[in-house]
């Protein structure tokens, strides 16, 4: 959504390329396996969803740091700072989802030269990217398992020694995101073709995959996303939504909520809509893997309730 600038709180310690690898969880379940190194691999990041990622696959031989990681920052109008600048500079990979998200990040890439050997894009790498598209890739469980084959060809070129650990562990994640894409076929089986109304596209890849229709106007959602108010009919069409028996639930982003797309919620909870809300960026205390086995399973309670 592209929005007017938010309280920024930067993320990136005085100075200091990099955070500690402990200050996140490290991703699957089981957690990437590790090997001795005498010079982890820097790598920044748009936000703390794929430096998440990246720790997962790089184990304790990379040293990640997001600078995104709260929800008082927003990607599409965030500043880059000198210290993210530097951290950009010093970097042995750099990540970003591209598409439009995180643009700061193409700016201090593109001032400082970094040729696309350094740079992972996930919107092109996943190949949804086109004109007026949903730039939430990491929504989409096989565009993340293409991120996560990249990344671990990249850390392999840059530490041929843990080249087969780095595959091993992207080999692991790429199966935790299956048995996601997993639950999303089995609640496709049942209910596919069924409607939900988004307040955002935010969470669209996973509620197609889930055999899921938006019935969201197309007017709503193409000025919420754009960070401009609804033409009062398409408003009022959204709101009528929630008391129909078009719509399933209501998908909402909790991070990007306006007079509008609160007063679509109030609507849903008069109706007794079931709501299902959505963020873009990591919750704090959990793993990109935890966090999209939770959004799968919350699609799947709704549509049960």
């Amino acid at each position: 959504m592209r929005r007017t600038p938010a309280l920024l709180r930067i993320s990136a310690a005085a100075g200091v390329l990099l955070l500690s690898a402990c200050s996140q969880p490290t991703g699957g379940s089981a957690g990437p396996e590790t090997s001795d190194t005498s010079a982890a691999i820097s790598v920044v990041t748009s936000t703390n969803v794929y430096s998440d990622i990246v720790r997962t696959i790089g184990g304790d031989q990379v040293e990640v740091t997001p600078i995104i990681t709260k929800i008082s920052q927003d990607p599409h109008s965030y500043e880059p700072t000198v210290r993210d600048r530097l951290a950009v500079s010093e970097a042995d990979l750099v990540v970003s989802n591209g598409g439009g998200y995180d643009p700061f990040l193409d700016t201090l890439t593109d001032s400082l030269g970094l040729g696309p050997a350094k740079i992972i894009d996930a919107v092109e790498v996943s190949g949804e990217h086109s004109s007026g598209s949903n730039e939430h890739v990491w929504y989409d469980m096989p565009s993340v398992a293409a991120v996560a084959d990249l990344v671990a060809s990249r850390l392999g070129g840059l530490d041929a020694e843990n080249a087969e650990l780095f595959t091993e562990n992207a080999e692991r994640f790429k199966a935790d995101i299956g048995q996601i894409s997993d639950k999303l076929a089995d609640v496709k089986s049942t209910h596919e073709g069924e409607g939900v109304a988004l307040t955002e596209p935010l969470p669209a890849y996973m509620l197609e995959a889930a055999g899921l229709v938006n019935r969201t106007p197309e007017d709503f959602l193409e000025a919420v996303e754009e960070g401009n108010d609804a033409p009062a009919g398409a408003l009022k069409e959204t709101v009528d939504l929630m008391s129909s028996d078009s719509v399933r639930f209501l998908a909402f982003n909790n991070q990007t909520s306006g007079p509008q797309t609160e007063s679509v919620r109030e609507a849903a909870d008069v109706a007794k809509l079931p709501v299902v809300e959505f963020s873009e960026t990591l919750p704090e205390g959990t793993t990109f893997v935890q966090w999209m086995n939770e959004n799968a399973d919350n699609i799947a309670g709704a549509l049960r309730s």
